[in-house]
């Protein structure tokens, strides 16, 4: 991408762009308040990021967020096929935002496109599932000591920081925002249920109730997803590898088993655990004829798909849009939806603006933070400060038209006493 000012789909997208981020734009009044002040206090002024984000309409709205605050930002895209070229055309065009991103990218432009965006010497980067800080960490070390701190997004992206923590390898302070209440309790549990459910009707038409739902992984995704698949009318089952999550997931009146049991009699799997191969080759030759299953978990490996493709004698592609048929020898037919990536974001538009209202503030949020707090932080992964938290969730229900109560100062004093007792 050398010498490219930008790498989109088409510029002739652009108006059309422009109207979905002002339509998003409308439900994230959070994310504007951050915005409006941004405007008159400057407070990232001649910081340069790079965000390796969804670009969506959602995301549209925090890159103008940080370029409002005085922000040098490039964007580039977290997944070949979670890109909405309009979006990305609008930005380039109308928000002189360089942008890097084209729906269905192939593996050599995705990690082009990545390297782009590190040589565009960010002191601040965003993550979403740490592609671009595993590539920091690797062909890009020499950058690491200029980092003022990385956002991480997602649930897999923050396994592997911890995991590069835990190891001694981690060069940079990260923050968690994945962590913070106000993205993953909300984010993962009400966006990504609405949003894989959406992106699995949009792709099949199929009809949810009645169906046997296997959802592999009862974190804040899968119990999202699982919601809504039973309040849909779904015969909801759950696989799971931790005990606390199946036995609450059991408690939640859903049906556990393991995915060897499921297999033989599910209807439609739907991964979201943040590990490879939940669905493996002995899962795939159970499964009955007709199966569909897809991914909502960050990357294309929670499916074994070589495996898929070694047990299949023919693949019918597109037999819908986002939809590949593996014909097993015998006529068996399992259905693959968006190649085994992100179903939400490759067949559907990804979260709700809504829900992103909040998770976009902690990310702005938490980028100011790191700015105002840059020389102080070693290299370790960061919970949200408390602060931001409770500032955007209380804004947030102001948004809904929502009032709380508030302690008394007797009730606070009791609080923070040991003196009463029975």
């Amino acid at each position: 991408m050398a010498g490219k000012k930008y790498d989109v789909k088409d510029l002739r997208l652009a108006d059309g762009g422009r109207k979905r981020i002002l339509w998003a734009g409308q439900d994230m009044p959070v994310l504007e308040r951050v915005k409006e002040r941004f405007r008159k206090e400057k407070p990232l002024s001649g910081m340069r990021f790079s965000a390796c984000l969804h670009v969506t309409a959602e995301t549209a709205n925090l890159v103008q967020t940080l370029k409002a605050g005085g922000a040098d930002v490039l964007l580039c895209a977290s997944n070949p096929l979670s890109t909405q070229d309009d979006v990305a055309a609008s930005l380039v065009k109308h928000d002189k935002v360089p942008v890097f991103a084209i729906k269905g990218e192939d593996n050599k432009s995705y990690y082009s496109h990545l390297r782009t965006a590190l040589d565009h010497k960010p002191v601040i980067t965003m993550d979403d599932g740490a592609d671009l800080v595993s590539l920091l960490h690797t062909d890009y070390a020499h950058l690491a000591s200029n980092l003022v701190a990385s956002m991480e997004e997602t649930t897999t992206g923050v396994i592997r920081l911890r995991a590069l923590e835990k190891d001694g390898a981690l060069k940079i302070p990260v923050i968690a925002v994945n962590d913070a209440a106000t993205k993953h309790l909300f984010d993962n549990r009400y966006g990504t249920g609405q949003s894989t459910i959406d992106g699995v009707i949009r792709a099949t038409d199929m009809l949810i109730a009645g169906k046997r739902v296997v959802v592999a992984g009862y974190g804040w995704c899968g119990k999202g997803v699982a919601s809504r698949a039973r309040g849909m009318g779904a015969k909801v089952i759950v696989t799971e590898v931790d005990a606390v999550r199946a036995l609450e997931a059991a408690m939640d009146g859903l049906e556990v088993m393991t995915m060897k049991e499921a297999a033989r009699i599910g209807d439609l799997f739907i991964t979201l655990t943040g590990d490879m191969h939940v669905i493996a080759e002995d899962h795939l030759r159970a499964m009955k004829d007709g199966a569909v299953i897809c991914n909502s978990g960050h990357f294309d490996i929670e499916i074994d798909l070589k495996a898929l493709k070694k047990l299949s004698s023919k693949v019918e592609k597109n037999v819908r849009n986002f939809v590949d048929a593996y014909v097993f020898p015998g006529g068996k037919r399992i259905y693959l939806l968006g190649e085994g990536r992100l179903v939400n974001l490759a067949a559907a538009e990804g979260h709700p603006a809504s829900v992103m209202d909040m998770s976009f503030a902690t990310q702005a949020l938490a980028s100011e933070w790191a700015v105002k707090n840059r020389g102080k932080l070693t290299q370790k992964v960061y919970e949200v400060p408390i602060d931001v938290e409770n500032w955007v969730a209380k804004l947030k229900l102001s948004s809904m038209g929502i009032r709380i109560d508030s302690l008394s100062k007797e009730q606070q004093k009791y609080l923070s006493s040991w003196s009463h007792g029975t």
